[in-house]
């Protein structure tokens, strides 16, 4: 019984949505300040909040903002897998593929239009207009010959190039990134599962990173190994960029920093506790700064040291999304079917 009670508190948002009894962390978490030096929030637990009975969630995935500021929100509910807001956090409109597993969201504003790729880890990479058309699907890999029938095929994520070219990570699957040119034409794959510098443990997420100047480079998410991992846009392993501590997931880049959500943090994910994950803020150098809801992070001797959970505010944060002013937008995954958490910036 009081197992089942602390889960209904977790699992609550200030009896907004679903809830039974307040979650008490959260309304504690009202009157503090998140994060660390120059990146602190205050939370907003109204931001989003809409009616389960007529705007359902399961898991809310990720978040991308558009060029009107619209905010797109990717979840797995079948009956409705894309929901936009307002910045305000109205609700502007719905619509669904009828995905089951929907998981990635990545926007591409390829100047006449924006568009999005939807991943399904069901196997499915599909691009569509920002009403849900569909344009274009990717065929498996498996079909193309480019895996053997026995390789699991599971895509989590994509980005895209400065060329038009795609990118795909296999993150719960094969553990490799497959790189397509812009009309769908396979080039290569690098990664795959392993411990080596250019392998992957969860290839969860990937990004185009441009913010050290001179060629774009790609970020790569290997969560089980707490990392992003640096690679050239044709695949060649340059560096670690190591988090101890942090499952993260996907990372973003919001003018010369990069944000992640963090699902775990390593005591929590030992301890198997619902409340888990905080957010994390890394500068142009690649340093952590600020760990809103976690840890302060701190360096002894230039290495940076393990970071956990400190507030428990969040559940598996999966995502972040940055909007103009530098608010955040937190997307998360087993969290009681609540929507997403907006912080802002102060």
């Amino acid at each position: 019984m009081n197992s089942r009670r602390k889960f209904i508190q977790h699992t609550s948002l200030i009896g907004l949505a679903m809830s039974v009894s307040p979650n008490l962390p959260l309304l504690a978490a009202q009157e503090k300040i998140l994060g660390h030096g120059n990146f602190r929030y205050t939370l907003d637990p109204k931001w989003g909040q809409l009616d389960p009975s007529k705007v359902p969630v399961i898991n809310c995935h990720e978040m991308v903002m558009d060029r009107k500021g619209r905010m797109i929100l990717l979840t797995d509910e079948p009956k409705n897998n894309v929901i936009i807001y307002s910045q305000s956090g109205k609700l502007l409109g719905t619509w669904t593929l009828g995905l089951k597993a929907a998981h990635g969201l990545s926007l591409v504003d390829e100047g006449d239009a924006e568009y999005l790729w939807v991943v399904d880890n069901g196997g499915r990479v599909i691009k569509t207009t920002l009403d849900g058309r569909i344009v274009t699907e990717l065929p498996s890999p498996i079909s193309e010959g480019i895996y053997s029938p026995s390789m699991p095929w599971v895509p989590t994520e994509t980005a895209i190039g400065p060329n038009g070219d795609l990118y795909v990570a296999d993150g719960y699957g094969s553990q490799f990134f497959l790189h397509y040119d812009r009309d769908g034409k396979f080039i290569r794959k690098f990664g795959g599962a392993g411990k080596g510098d250019d392998q992957f443990s969860t290839a969860h997420g990937i990004a185009i990173d441009r913010r050290k100047g001179g060629e774009p480079t790609l970020l790569c998410t290997s969560r089980g190994h707490n990392s992003f991992k640096r690679f050239t846009l044709e695949g060649r392993y340059i560096e670690t960029i190591f988090l101890p501590g942090a499952y993260v997931c996907r990372p973003v880049i919001h003018g010369d920093y990069l944000y992640a959500g963090v699902c775990w943090s390593r005591l929590r994910y030992l301890e198997q506790t619902d409340n888990s994950g905080f957010v994390t803020i890394l500068d142009k150098e690649d340093k952590v700064i600020s760990n809103p809801g976690g840890t302060a992070p701190y360096y002894r001797e230039g290495v940076l040291q393990v970071m956990v959970q400190e507030e428990p505010v969040f559940q598996h944060c999966h995502d972040v999304c940055i909007d103009q002013d530098e608010n955040i937008y937190v997307c998360q995954w087993n969290a009681g079917k609540t929507y997403p958490i907006k912080l802002t910036r102060v």
